[in-house]
């Protein structure tokens, strides 16, 4: 998506004194319900939901990728990881809100593992590309994991080692996926209505989403 905007070409992080002021509400409306699953797409959720946040380039992709595994309540775009509150899509796309573009994704862990979900999001994107992720540049599209679990972020580090040698072996640089808790990582903030589950409201549209053809493995004794 960034030829929409050529100040999303920019690959330096903001810093936080430089970032645009933002504001205290959301400046649009959000729908409430998931146009695929029929779910809440800001809860309340079934009890024992787990929430794991995950970035892999332009989120349109990304977020179709976790709404078709079984186990997954709900899932929604959104901004996160940077320091401007209730930024807007075009302000995102200047790299002077600090996010990136993030895919919530809510899930029953009785059904479908941290790990398992992890083991996707590693093979459907390349995460050793920094400040892009393919034809997109730009701070927005780096890769993050952000943990709400201890169990979470232990799987995501586990995860990311197994899976090194494999890339490294295939030709691929060093994983530079940024792992943080949520809480660390600040307020997830939901995208605009028209960015939700866009892929499914536009199935032809773009999708800049690719794997790199490496496989993750469990991690040993997993």
């Amino acid at each position: 998506m960034n030829w929409l905007f050529g100040s999303a070409l920019k690959t330096t992080m903001v810093a936080p004194e430089k970032a645009l002021a933002g504001r205290d509400r959301y400046p649009y409306s959000l729908p409430t319900t998931h146009t695929v699953l029929g779910t809440p797409l800001q809860g309340p959720w079934p009890d024992g939901t787990e929430v794991l946040y995950v970035a892999m380039g332009c989120f349109w992709g990304a977020e179709r990728t976790f709404w078709t595994i079984p186990g997954v309540v709900t899932t929604a775009v959104g901004y996160q990881g940077g320091f401007t509150p209730f930024p807007t899509y075009e302000e995102t796309c200047t790299a002077l809100t600090g996010h990136t573009e993030m895919v919530l994704v809510a899930y029953d862990p009785s059904v479908v593992s941290a790990e398992d979900l992890l083991r996707t999001f590693w093979e459907s994107h390349n995460p050793t590309q920094g400040y892009r992720q393919g034809n997109d540049v730009g701070t927005q599209y780096r890769s993050a994991i952000y943990t709400t679990t201890p169990e979470q972020e232990l799987a995501a580090r586990t995860t990311r080692d197994a899976y090194q040698p494999r890339l490294t072996r295939s030709g691929f640089g060093e994983i530079t996926t940024e792992i943080r808790s949520a809480d660390d990582a600040g307020t997830f903030y939901y995208a605009e209505g028209y960015h939700q589950q866009y892929l499914d409201k536009n199935p032809n549209g773009y999708c800049g989403l690719g794997g790199t053809g490496v496989s993750c493995p469990r991690p040993t004794g997993a």
